[in-house]
């Protein structure tokens, strides 16, 4: 998937609404694009440092399955 703007330099970004995070080198399904330009566009996202998925585990948040290989 494209990269929404800002989140250019950042793979995993996750939902504070539904503690998901979306893999946006992995999220090609239509079903994964409507939900992060959702996302986006409710300004509710967070990005992880360091940037991998490890991280966001340990706070808490699970893979999207719209985004699983």
């Amino acid at each position: 998937m494209e990269r929404p703007r800002g989140l250019t330099e950042h793979r995993f970004v996750g939902d504070k609404r539904t503690q998901k995070v979306y893999d946006l080198d992995h999220c090609d399904s239509e079903t994964a694009v409507g939900e992060v330009a959702d996302l986006v566009a409710a300004e509710s996202f967070v990005t992880f440092g360091p940037d991998t998925l490890a991280e966001a585990r340990n706070r808490g948040y699970r893979l999207s399955p719209s985004c699983r290989g």
